[in-house]
């Protein structure tokens, strides 16, 4: 039916049997690709879960559960557009395919705020659980700022100075996290779960319907590692197969972890307590209330070093992210040259790094004084990737009408046909949803509200200016 397709001038096909002609090495395998993504997922449930609470109190959960779905959705979204273009990007390359070079800068500027905020927040969250050793890490903000950045900085100098993280570390890593998380869920079930007890946390903390509808927007930090593996599709073998292989299996992970430990969470601590002296690092808190001093001496000190070390690979792994998506913006002339400029000694692409390391710094600085930091970085993070995810959906949809032709090794199933195009219904939900609460965000939050259209503006206006001066046609 569609023999006589031709492509157009600057469209990237991807077909399977000519791998081999990519640049990039295609060297990394399921367990690669999933723990990447899991370093940032598992990480966010060390922070994700305080910051929920903060808002929704006793329906964290329920906040939890739906944001897991629209996780559902938006990870079978990704599947679909990174088998179909295995390329660095994300939805930065979805919406430069489905829509134009415009699109494709706006998702990816906005892609860049999610990063920055991942990197602020998760340096932020090491101090408190480090607070078991010192607990002026966890009492003074003072203290845990100054560290907070002071990890910031120490990264930003190792990935300029080009020092890599091997994939080994990361499944290692992983491996022992969801060891560690699912042990906490088993102990806690065994040990606290009361469905009494969780039924009325939940009945008399219920929030007004506003928080439970902001608590659903914040628990979507908890689900961080879509982009991350899509941005690996150019390093991964068999991408077409390997890519959704694994974000399905994230998915099943991540869902049956969050969905126990906010459970037992709830078992453990009222919800007041929860939010309160445990926000920051609320899997501590889950075992410093377990009721056998064996136990409590085990996991305590195990899951201080286990969170910190994962926080500080999701930390690092931002500052990776960021800059490989920087360099890719660069390469396909939506970025000025500069921020994709490669240092001539270490050949990374430092001036990414230590520009976005300065404004996630930028970020990090009313910690020393604002006593709602948390939540606004909860806030801004949603901001910008809920606004990357919204693109990421209206991308497949447009590729569905645009270019039909395309090979979709993971093609999406229940689909609505519209004026002939198959549409996917996980994608259509995906994208209502995630405009909705991207509109309350905007809307309700005034911290990220303003510090997201300041972003995107000025983005906007380097993306004029340098556009203009390439000659380059903005909306092409």
């Amino acid at each position: 039916m569609y023999n006589n397709w031709q492509p157009k001038p600057g469209d990237r096909i991807f077909r399977p049997r000519r791998i081999g002609r990519y640049r990039l090495r295609r060297v990394l395998g399921v367990p690669a690709l999933f723990s990447a993504g899991y370093g940032n997922v598992g990480s966010s449930i060390y922070y994700a879960l305080g910051i929920v609470a903060l808002v929704a109190m006793g329906a964290t959960p329920v906040a939890l559960g739906i944001a897991g779905i629209l996780f559902i959705f938006t990870a079978l979204t990704y599947a679909e557009g990174t088998a179909m273009l295995p390329e660095a990007g994300g939805s930065a390359s979805f919406a430069r395919h489905g829509f134009n070079d415009t699109a494709g800068f706006t998702a990816g500027w906005a892609l860049m705020l999610s990063y920055i905020v991942t990197i602020s927040i998760s340096a932020f969250t090491i101090p408190p659980y480090l607070g078991f050793f010192w607990e002026p890490f966890k009492d003074s903000a003072v203290i845990g700022t100054v560290a907070s950045m002071a990890i910031v900085i120490f990264l930003m100098t190792i990935n300029v100075i080009g020092v890599k993280q091997t994939s080994i570390i990361n499944i290692g890593a992983a491996i022992i996290d969801i060891v560690t998380q699912v042990s906490l869920v088993i102990i806690g079930f065994i040990l606290i779960f009361n469905p009494a007890v969780v039924w009325h946390r939940i009945i008399d903390n219920w929030p007004a319907p506003e928080n439970l509808i902001l608590g659903i927007a914040l628990a979507t930090i908890a689900y961080t590692g879509i982009e991350t593996m899509s941005q690996m599709a150019e390093e991964t073998k068999q991408p077409e197969k390997r890519v959704p292989q694994s974000l399905l299996l994230m998915i099943a992970t991540v869902l049956v972890i969050f969905a126990g430990i906010s459970i037992v969470s709830l078992s453990a601590m009222p919800p007041e307590e929860l939010a309160s002296e445990w926000s920051r690092d609320p899997v501590a808190g889950i075992a410093a209330n377990l009721p056998l001093a064996l136990l409590r001496d085990i996991l305590k000190p195990l899951i201080a070093i286990l969170a910190g070390t994962i926080l500080l690979i999701a930390t690092n792994a931002g500052l990776m992210g960021i800059s490989r998506l920087a360099f890719s913006m660069g390469s396909h002339k939506l970025t000025p040259s500069a921020l994709s400029r490669v240092h001539h000694r270490f050949k990374t692409p430092y001036v990414s790094i230590i520009l976005f390391s300065l404004v996630s710094l930028l970020i990090l600085t009313p910690g020393f004084f604002a006593a709602n930091i948390f939540r606004n970085m909860g806030a801004l993070y949603a901001f910008g990737s809920l606004l990357a995810f919204m693109f990421a959906h209206a991308s497949i949809l447009s590729l569905r009408v645009k270019k039909p032709e395309l090979p979709r090794p993971f093609k999406l199933g229940w689909n609505l046909r519209i004026k002939g195009y198959e549409m996917p219904i996980s994608t259509i939900i995906g994208l209502v949803a995630t405009s909705a609460i991207w509109l309350i965000i905007l809307i309700t939050q005034p911290y990220s509200r303003w510090v997201g259209i300041v972003w995107m503006a000025v983005g906007l206006i380097i993306y004029y200016l340098y556009r203009r001066k390439q000659r380059l046609d903005n909306g092409q």
